[in-house]
This record gives C-alpha cells, structure tokens and sequence, in this order.
C-alpha cells in the first residue's frame, strides 16, 4: 500500500462508484492499454452517460464512439448490455455476481470487479497485473503457473475491508513489475502471445467499419478503395454481416441501423 500511496495512478474511472462507469471502463480495458483506453472512456460516458442513454443509442452512434478501441464487439455487446439492465432490472446493475454474470458479454472476472470497485465486495479477482505481483513474490522462477494456484492466495491475502482500494495498490504495482520484470507474463500456462495487428483480419474489420461509417459502399467498390483482395474482402464482409454490424441493402453495405431501444 506503501508503494500505490506513492505511486497510485489517477484514472478517471477510479474517480467513481457508479457501477455503470465502472462496467464500461472494464469492458474497455480488455485487450486494450490504459493509455488509450482514457480518452475512449470519457468520450464514450459524455456521449452514453447512462444504461438508457446507452440502450436508445443506434449501432451506427456507439459504433463511432468507439471507433479506434478495436474489438469492436464489446461495443454492441455493451449495447445489448444496456438493453437488458434497462428492460429487466429499471437501469440499475443487480449487485449479485451470479446476477451480473448472467448479463451479455459479463464474464466471472468482469462480475467480481463491478462488485469490488463499485460496491467494495471483497471478491476475488485476477488479471493481467495482479497476476504479475503474485507471481514475483511467490512463484519466481517457475513456469506453467495456474490461475487457480494464484487465485486460491488472492483469497487468503485479500481484506475483508477496502477491497477497492487494495486491488487499485496490486494493478499499480503489477504494472510497474511489468516494465521491470518483462518475463512475468510469460510465467502463467494461461500467457499467449498476441497475434500481429498489421494486416491481420482485425485490422481489416476496423477498416472496413471505419469507412462504413462515412458512407455506404458496393462490395467491389469497397474492397478496391480499401486496397483488399476479393475473395478476403467478401469473407470478412459476410462475417460482419452475420455478427450483427452490417446490413446489405441491394448490393450496398452499411452499419446495421439497428434502433433496437428498450421501449
């Protein structure tokens, strides 16, 4: 803790308890860095700031907002997120992990960190940083670390009380082992390594989605501008087709206006 008073980073979703900021900000933070995660986040609460404002939303509109964060996936689940929450419990998030858990796209992890940073529930968690302090002071040197070898200290070292505040202490200094102690990561069984961003299928997704939401486009006029071999681009257009973020009308493609409110 001596380390987190010193060191503690000022993030803006740490500057609240409202437990839909903290959802957004979790989603965000999924394969994505802080550093470009802050901005998005704030943007994206000014624009969205509420389960409502977020489920009357179109796809077209939170698409936009979110547009740069990649994995755009977790921006419609959100969306669906916000409908649900909105229809089935008035807006508000159910304060049972079983509950949460049940919601789109709401894993254990993402369950248990609404529950400690909006509620300060003391509920075990690991992740990327977390994972790290736990590995240098106890497993140094080893490999093939389970998470359930960590998780079960996690439990026996986490307080009853200020839960919130301890897991803030653990990301901070996980983070800084991790620009000191690079092979951490690679200590865990469950460690891969990320695909390459460049010319990969995601960065196409990104690209086709990013031009879309400028205007609508014909498949051939679509994967020529964006410079995408024809059999590529036609698979990866069906696949955002079938995933819920294009409709075809004619022969041209767009952002499925999806109007989908909760009214």
């Amino acid at each position: 803790m001596d380390f987190y008073k010193q060191n503690g980073r000022s993030l803006p979703w740490r500057k609240t308890k409202d437990s839909y900021k903290i959802l957004v900000s979790e989603v965000m933070l999924q394969q994505t860095q802080v550093d470009r995660v802050i901005p998005k986040y704030e943007a994206f609460i000014s624009r969205f700031p509420t389960f409502e404002t977020l489920a009357m939303a179109s796809q077209i509109d939170v698409l936009f907002v979110w547009q740069g964060l990649g994995y755009n996936r977790r921006a419609l689940a959100l969306k669906r997120l916000a409908i649900e929450v909105v229809k089935k419990y008035n807006g508000r998030l159910p304060t049972s992990v079983a509950l949460l858990e049940e919601l789109p796209g709401v894993g254990p992890y993402t369950a248990r960190a609404i529950a400690v940073f909006s509620w300060n529930e003391p509920q075990p968690l690991i992740e990327t940083n977390i994972r790290n302090v736990y590995t240098h002071f106890f497993f140094e040197g080893m490999g093939q670390i389970e998470d359930r070898e960590i998780l079960a200290l996690v439990e026996k070292t986490l307080p009853e009380k200020n839960s919130r505040e301890w897991y803030y202490a653990l990301m901070d200094y996980g983070a800084m082992l991790k620009k000191t102690h690079r092979y951490l990561n690679s200590c865990s069984k469950h460690y891969t390594k990320q695909s390459k961003f460049n010319g990969s299928d995601r960065q196409i997704r990104g690209t086709i989605l990013k031009f879309l939401l400028s205007s609508s486009a014909a498949q051939s006029t679509l994967c020529a501008t964006l410079d995408i071999e024809a059999k590529r681009c036609r698979k990866i257009l069906a696949q955002l087709e079938a995933e819920g973020f294009l409709q075809k009308n004619l022969r041209m493609y767009q952002i499925k206006s999806d109007l989908t409110t909760y009214i």
